[in-house]
């Protein structure tokens, strides 16, 4: 795979696409980290005591594909709902400190921002607790959503749709990002249907045996699901990330690859489905073929994987895993 992807066509590609133009419509999260030490166990229950000694906040969910975006140098734009708290405020702060823009957020009164809290001792997650609500948007709040994904559609180089099921997407804010060239998604298996026809979907393994009632567990059972899902969604192609297990790449015209992971360590897998698609997309929209670009994302998962918490993965990272001899 090294031989398909030289570091030299890595390193033209990702000149490529810089200054491209990506909007990430989807549900953005802040996540919140606690790290500590566990030093006893409480007297009230029996739990860990964590003795906290840092304190940091991070975009979660569709926040982390804009956060990808933005460490590898495209121009990226942002639609979503956050509430009208301190929370989504202090989301809107973290976009614009990576330079995102950010006009189609909008602040809802119905709603909290969708916060998800780790404390996390000995590079170990000890509990998480989740502030969210999954209630569909408001019939008028869809509405202006859609209008404003459309208007930043039509000057996109590419769109990605990065769905939690927190109750953004509709069939109908998917049609409204149906004008840009290059249209991926990342769904959840309930509403996986809303994306038929975009040009690439990239579920995770799981999330892909729920989506199709095929029981993921060898290379031949995830075969049979990647083709029915390009069969069901009538999309060009799909990308099941496999965690630690690399990746498999469906096309249809009938390609087809199954794709090793290379990371040297891995620390923690979540966030990197985020990146996948981040990398995927921006190099569909820099013009590269498809299995090119999605070898190049694989690279990309390496890096964040080794990593502890979401994390991002800048080009030169990526490049080192492309060709760790030069």
């Amino acid at each position: 795979m090294r031989d398909a992807l030289a570091l030299g066509g890595a390193r033209e590609l990702f000149a490529r696409m810089r200054g491209k133009r990506v909007l990430v419509v989807g549900d953005v999260m802040l996540d919140e980290w606690v790290w500590g030490a566990v030093s006893r166990i409480s007297p009230e229950a029996p739990v860990p005591v964590v003795a906290v000694h840092d304190h940091s906040f991070t975009l979660g969910g569709a926040g982390n594909v804009a956060s990808n975006l933005c460490a590898i140098g495209v121009q990226v734009s942002f639609a979503g709902a956050v509430g009208n708290d301190a929370e989504g405020r202090r989301v809107l702060g973290l976009f614009d400190a990576q330079g995102v823009e950010c006009s189609a957020v909008i602040a809802l009164d119905d709603r909290p921002t969708t916060r998800k809290t780790r404390i996390v001792a000995h590079n170990q997650q000890v509990v998480r607790a989740d502030w969210e609500s999954t209630k569909p948007l408001a019939p008028s709040d869809r509405a202006r959503m859609c209008a404003l994904v459309a208007r930043l559609a039509g000057d996109a180089d590419a769109v990605i749709l990065s769905d939690y099921a927190k109750g953004l997407f509709s069939r109908d804010l998917v049609e409204a990002a149906g004008s840009a060239v290059v249209v991926t998604a990342d769904p959840k298996p309930k509403n996986i249907e809303l994306f038929a026809g975009v040009t690439c979907v990239a579920p995770n393994a799981v999330e892909t045996a729920e989506a199709t009632g095929i029981a993921v567990d060898d290379d031949a059972s995830l075969d049979r699901a990647g083709d029915a899902l390009l069969k069901s969604l009538h999309c060009r192609y799909v990308v099941v990330t496999r965690g630690e297990r690399g990746m498999a790449f469906f096309g249809a015209a009938g390609e087809r690859l199954h794709i090793p992971s290379v990371a040297r360590t891995v620390f923690d897998v979540s966030g990197a489905g985020d990146t996948v698609i981040a990398v995927l997309t921006a190099a569909l929209a820099a013009g590269a073929d498809a299995a090119l670009a999605v070898q190049l994302a694989n690279f990309a998962a390496g890096a964040v994987v080794e990593k502890l918490g979401t994390a991002t993965a800048s080009p030169q990272e990526i490049l080192d895993l492309v060709a760790p001899d030069a």
